[in-house]
């Protein structure tokens, strides 16, 4: 039988003073040009917590809100606050920057966060009053230390510094005098991304409604990879995240594939719960400090705010058939192979159509597709259009194309099949994965038969090779009662046997009777 999805966690960061601090397009500015009007500028751009909670593509990430509610919103979004807006939702959570920085501190295993003492006394009580913070983690968040120390930290050891509402409130440390894979920049980037992730497989574990100890394994698809000068990307992101959050049953390894890695990854975990391996697989994934503000010149030359303020993680569980959770259907897997090539039609036939064709379907047969969820509000400024609008164009014209789909009726199918993006540009986490949540709330609501998630990514990107990736699956209602009542081949070499049997006494007793 095919393995289920119990449950998901959705989880947003505000980090406004690491899109300043951090973020690539800024670090790399100040390098180039450290004088800039955009260094001048951004500041008035950055938004605040309450703007961030009351933005409506975050409300949908974290569950107050379905994505086809975007539909109704007037573009651009940021202009229309999303009234009754909370920061918690249905998936998780969007949690402050200042909280989230105890959450690091919590999860640092080798003393190379230092927070301030006052500090983390005026941020305690709120982070500890999370109800999904628990108290075997708020027990790890230290004192903190004297603010002279952190400044000595930051003028003559390297560290990374930690700011808070444009103060410094801490710094991370490096873990290695020569080794620039254990600099105070990798050690920020990894701890940020881990911290998250732990966020996103808090959540995932309370709306699955399992015990953390059934949770054997742990998958990490983020973007990040870490190690030391002898393995750069050696890991392990998931076993660190886990013992976080507690789950002390669980071993773990992490999947990398760029943007297409959290596809892989749900695949693998639902392969290795259905070969009877583990019976309970969390795939997680934390969010990508270098791709905060990464679209921010754009947005501050035409005078939006910076909406790339967040770091995104999110968690699936995967666990054996329970016979009422959606199904993963592992008989139907689109796979961008080395030969496929990478045009655009050469991409959509591999991951969607060929699939399909092979279990039997059209295109048209798919209720909703989810490929790259990026949200328009941040990509048009840029330059980069309708992401998932493009996606289902080409989805449409393909279906056109196959015979499977009126060409009068393309308009028509992108929003009957189609999804409004929302998801933050944090590399892997718009790819596919941030439909699930609701993709299972509404087979199980009887809304949706079957979505698609489909995962893309660059391989070129690692100069490597200059091959494009992809994955893609069907989610779909669980098919446990009908597979209960079909019969397997033991019952099948059972029956066959009690024939014969009969069949030799019915014979022996003619035999006898003449």
């Amino acid at each position: 039988m095919n393995s289920v999805i119990r449950g998901t966690g959705y989880v947003l960061v505000h980090t406004p003073d690491m899109v300043l601090q951090n973020g690539t397009t800024q670090t790399t500015e100040r390098v180039v040009n450290p004088g800039s009007e955009y260094l001048k500028n951004l500041p008035r751009h950055i938004r605040s917590y309450e703007e961030a909670v009351a933005y409506w593509p975050n409300q949908v990430y974290i569950g107050n809100g379905h994505p086809e509610e975007l539909r109704n919103v007037p573009f651009p979004y940021f202009e229309t606050p999303k009234a009754g807006a909370e920061r918690y939702g249905r998936y998780g959570e969007l949690m402050p920057q200042d909280e989230f920085l105890l959450l690091v501190q919590a999860g640092d295993v080798f003393d190379v966060v230092k927070l301030e003492a006052a500090f983390v006394t005026a941020t305690r009580k709120r982070f500890t009053a999370d109800p999904i913070i628990t108290a075997d983690i708020a027990a790890r968040v230290s004192d903190g230390v004297a603010l002279s120390e952190i400044q000595d930290y930051v003028d003559n050891e390297d560290a990374e510094p930690l700011f808070n509402g444009g103060k410094l409130v801490g710094c991370v440390k490096r873990a290695h005098d020569i080794d620039v894979n254990l600099s105070s920049h990798v050690m920020h980037e990894n701890l940020m991304s881990k911290a998250s992730s732990v966020l996103a497989l808090l959540y995932a574990v309370r709306n699955s409604g399992i015990d953390k100890a059934e949770i054997e394994y742990v998958i990490d698809c983020a973007e990040e990879s870490c190690g030391d000068m002898n393995q750069r990307g050696g890991g392990n992101f998931a076993k660190a995240a886990a013992e976080i959050a507690g789950l002390g049953n669980a071993s773990g390894a992490d999947v990398r594939g760029f943007c297409a890695a959290p596809a892989h990854a749900l695949i693998t975990a639902a392969s290795l719960v259905k070969a009877g391996a583990y019976k309970t697989v969390a795939v997680t994934a934390g969010g990508c400090t270098a791709k905060l503000g990464m679209n921010g010149k754009d947005h501050v030359k035409k005078g939006c705010p910076v909406l790339e303020d967040c770091l995104g993680g999110f968690a699936v569980i995967i666990s054996a058939n329970d016979g009422v959770s959606p199904e993963i259907n592992l008989d139907i897997i689109g796979r961008h192979t080395v030969g496929t090539g990478s045009s655009p039609q050469a991409v959509i036939t591999s991951l969607v159509a060929e699939p399909l064709e092979r279990g039997g379907f059209k295109i048209p047969d798919i209720d909703k597709f989810s490929p790259e969820m990026q949200n328009a509000d941040i990509t048009k400024p840029a330059g980069a259009g309708d992401v998932p609008m493009a996606n289902y164009k080409m989805i449409g014209a393909l279906a056109v194309k196959r015979g499977e789909l009126e060409r009068k009726d393309l308009a028509e199918f992108t929003e009957k099949h189609g999804l409004v993006g929302w998801a933050p540009t944090q590399g892997h986490i718009p790819s596919g994965v941030p439909a699930i949540g609701f993709a299972c709330d509404d087979i199980l609501a009887g809304k949706l038969k079957r979505i698609m998630i489909i995962g893309k990514g660059s391989l070129f990107l690692g100069r490597m090779t200059d091959l494009f990736d992809g994955v893609s699956f069907i989610i779909q209602p669980n098919s446990g009662k009908e597979e209960s009542d079909t019969v397997s081949e033991e019952q099948v070499r059972a029956l066959l046997a009690k024939a014969m049997r009969d069949f030799a006494r019915n014979l022996m007793a003619e035999e006898t009777a003449e």
